[in-house]
């Protein structure tokens, strides 16, 4: 079964996102867009997030080689909210488990700064997939 994907010649974007995963911290988002027809990317974009309740920090011990320290020194959500808006909405957005864990983070993040979240025009998870073909081996 081939996959279609709507506008073939326009960049999909592969994103992800750290958390702390039981609290749904977001720590960091980082994308890259990539075109469909060559594969070579286009664009790429990276940034550590500050968490907006400081004493986050105070009890944070570390989390995938991101420390207190750096993100003491991150820019808030907030600071960095429109341009993860330009990079997300009304594009191709890709990544594992995107559907159920990324895009409702990316909802709250920003429904809690009074946004309106930014809309994927087609979801590509790869989630599903590598469930199927583990299943198959």
């Amino acid at each position: 079964m081939e996959m279609m994907i709507d506008g073939e010649g326009e960049a999909i974007v592969f994103f992800d996102m750290e958390t702390t995963f039981q609290d749904r911290v977001l720590l960091e988002f980082g994308a890259i867009s990539v075109c469909p027809r060559r594969l070579i990317e286009l664009d790429n974009y990276s940034t550590l997030i500050r968490p907006a309740d400081t004493s986050f920090l105070d009890t944070f011990s570390g989390h995938h080689g991101i420390t207190r320290e750096d993100l003491a020194s991150a820019p808030l959500f907030s600071q960095v909210a429109d341009d993860i808006y330009q990079i997300l909405n009304g594009r191709i957005w890709a990544g594992q488990n995107i559907k159920e864990f990324d895009c409702p983070l990316i909802k709250e993040a920003f429904a809690e700064i009074g946004w309106r979240a930014p809309r994927y025009r087609q979801l590509i998870d790869s989630l599903p997939l590598l469930m199927k073909m583990l299943v198959y081996v």
